[in-house]
Formats: structure tokens, sequence, C-alpha cells
């Protein structure tokens, strides 16, 4: 690697992990369901949803460069214990569906690639267990760099992979920009909206929006003079990210999903095989195995930050570097709980956890916001430069306000 793309890498490190690890088995799958069912009217909710992510990301980087906390800490000591027993159990909620959706995701892609099992639902739980320790491992022997590069590799591989693909089966141009610049939402007997939200929900993570404080420390980014470079790479990041959930509900839109559980990449694939060629195919497959597994790879590296993080708070003991934590036994246990329970999951069909992963992660968004208001909305916390300005607050009280509005019915 030359001098100038580790420099490009150093720069836009973080943000290409936010979007490597966020794109992935929800946006594929929840993107091509929902393209297949509501078609491309809808690209407008990737777009929103990449957008509100920025926004968010971009207030956890202000609040952890200017006070150098983690948007976790400053949560835990100024909303105290109601907040502390909130994020605990979502986290733990929020674990298991998100793990059996990346293993379930990652098992789909792997018997679609190596068709070797008797039926689709056994190669799916064998390569998901494959996968989920082969995550482990990488994360646990390669640190920080090596995760970052095959972050990296594996963001390129999806991105030109299924931006190829969108290109070759897209519907005329005046119906994506209609998706994209009207605001509408199908009524599909009363679950267009449920997929709408799951679509904004699983564009660019969830959860996982947190863990861009620890990787933006593993850089050296400690001062409020970093957040111009954080903001650069995190529209780059969610750039990438909006990009990718549009090109998957334009491949969904242009095929019939008729396959249901472990069958459904085999189906995209075979669907696709027809205006692309075997070639097409193979690329299809390999584009998609790459999205689930560098989203498996991402949750398994980061979440266990959140854990150790939390648990070293309510020990009330001293913060520790990301780099010392991925040490510590609370993220090692952490990682091997997700890495493990999870597993149960893959008897569980794939098309229905991967709706309740979207929607659950979605409903982080408006505690996020909350937090943020909270926390950025007063000078006395993170100074009169580094404080929400009165757009930001309205963004998020918008976001709010949306976000408990649309999981009303649910």
């Amino acid at each position: 690697m030359t001098h100038s793309s580790k420099n490009v890498l150093t720069l836009l490190g973080p943000g290409i992990l936010v979007a490597a690890t966020g794109v992935g088995a929800g946006d594929l799958a929840t993107a091509s369901f929902t393209g297949n069912a509501l078609g491309v009217t809808v690209l407008w909710a990737v777009i929103l949803g990449a957008a509100i992510k920025y926004i968010l990301n971009e207030g956890l980087a202000r609040w952890q460069l200017a006070t150098n906390k983690t948007l976790l800490e400053g949560a835990v000591t100024h909303l105290g214990l109601p907040f502390q027993i909130f994020f605990l159990t979502y986290l733990v909620f929020w674990s298991f569906f998100v793990g059996s959706a990346l293993i379930s995701a990652c098992g789909v892609a792997g018997h679609a690639l190596f068709p070797i099992f008797g039926t689709p639902e056994t190669g799916k739980i064998v390569f998901g267990v494959i996968h989920s320790v082969l995550g482990v491992i990488l994360s646990y022997y390669g640190g920080y760099k090596l995760f970052e590069k095959v972050m990296g590799f594996f963001i390129t591989l999806m991105f030109v992979t299924v931006l190829v693909t969108a290109t070759l089966v897209a519907p005329p141009l005046d119906q994506i920009l209609s998706g994209l610049l009207i605001p509408q939402i199908p009524d599909l007997g009363g679950q267009g909206l449920g997929w709408t939200i799951a679509l904004m929900g699983g564009v660019g993570g969830t959860v996982t929006v947190l863990s861009y404080g620890y990787w933006i420390r593993e850089t050296g980014r400690c001062t409020p003079e970093d957040i111009r470079i954080s903001r650069i790479d995190l529209a780059v990041g969610y750039g990438i990210t909006a990009l990718f959930g549009i090109c998957m509900v334009i491949i969904g839109n242009a095929i019939v999903i008729e396959g249901q559980g472990a069958g459904l990449i085999v189906t995209i694939s075979e669907r696709l095989e027809a205006p692309l060629g075997p070639a097409g195919k193979w690329i299809f497959l390999i584009g998609a195995w790459g999205a689930m597994f560098s989203s498996l790879l991402g949750v398994w590296q980061s979440v266990p930050y959140l854990f150790a993080d939390f648990w070293s708070l309510l020990k009330h003991t001293q913060p520790i570097s990301s780099g010392a934590m991925t040490l510590s036994a609370p993220y090692r246990w952490y990682q091997l709980a997700l890495a493990s329970i999870p597993l149960i999951g893959l008897t569980i069909g794939f098309q229905q956890i991967q709706k309740l992963y979207a929607i659950v992660g979605a409903a982080f968004m408006p505690t996020l916001a909350l937090i943020l208001l909270v926390l950025n909305g007063s000078s006395k916390h993170v100074g009169a430069d580094m404080c929400n300005n009165s757009v930001v607050n309205t963004i998020l009280v918008l976001i709010l306000i949306f976000f408990i509005w649309a999981s009303w019915p649910f």
C-alpha cells in the first residue's frame, strides 16, 4: 500500500467502517424485500435514513471530541439509572436479533456460493456457524489495523458489485428520480409503512453508530479540531451507504422474489442471471457475501466496545482506551456471547428476522436523538463552539417526533 493510500485510509477509515458495518445483512435483505414489495417509490427513504444517521453520528463525534468522553459515558453520567436500565436491556435484546440476522445472512450467502449440503437450511446453519467463528478469530487476533484493511476490501467489493448490477437492471431514469424526490409510501395492505421504516432503520447501522467514537479514538482523534475530518469521513461513509441502499432497492424491484428463508440469495442471483448472464450471477453472489460478512465482522468487533465501556462505568472504574478495551474480559466475554447465543436464531425464518432486526434497530434512533438534544444542546457540556445550533436542534426534534409517530402502530 502506498503512502498516499495509507493517508486516505487513515482519513476515511472510521467512515468506511461505518459504511461497511452498517451496510450488510440489513441493507441487502431489507432493501431487496422492500424494493420487491414497494418498488422504487421509496428510494427517498434510503436518502433520509442515511441523512439521519449522518446527523446523529456527527453529533456523537462533536460530543466526544469536545469532552474526551464517549457518548455512552455522557449518557450514563447525565441521564442516570433509567438510561442505564434501558440501555443494557436494549443492547442485549438488539444483540440477539442482530446477531441472529447476521449469522443467518452469512449462512445464506455461504450456501449460495458453495451449495454442498443437502438442503439450503442445513447449509445456512453450517456456514452461519463457520462465519461467526471466523469473525471472532479475525477480531481477536487481527487488531484494529487488520480489521480496518479487511473492511476496506469488503466495502470496495460490495460497492462495485451492487453498483454495476443495479445499473444493468435499473428501470427508466424518470422512475428513479421520482422515487428519490417525491416521498410516498404504498399501502401494501397496511404493511407499506412497516417496510419503509425498516428500510430507513437498516440504512447505515443502528446501535453500531455508537462504535464510531471508539474507532476515531483508535486513529488518534481526540480534540475539537478533529471534527472537520470526522465530518468528511462520515459524509463519505454515509454517501456510500445511501448509494448501496438505493442500488439494492433497484435490484429488488427488478426481480420477482419467490424464494423464502435460506433460498433468498440464490433466488435473487438466479433472477439476475437472465439479464446479466452467469458471470453477473456469480459477481452478485460474491458481492452479497462480502456485504454480509463485513457487517458481521464489524458488529463482532464494535458492539463489545459498548458493553465493555458500559461495564466499566457501572463499576466506577477509570475509562480505558479503545485499544486496551479490546483486551479486557468484559469485551472478550460479550464478543463470545454475541457470536454464540444468537445461533439460536438460525431456526427462525430469514425474512421475518430481517424485518425484526431493522425495526428494532430503528427504535434506537429516537433514543439517540434525545441523548444528543440533552448532551449537545447546551454549551455547559460541550462549549459554545461545539453545541447544537438551532437548525440541528430542530432536526433532532423532528427525528424524535417522526420515529415515535412511525413506531406507534408497532
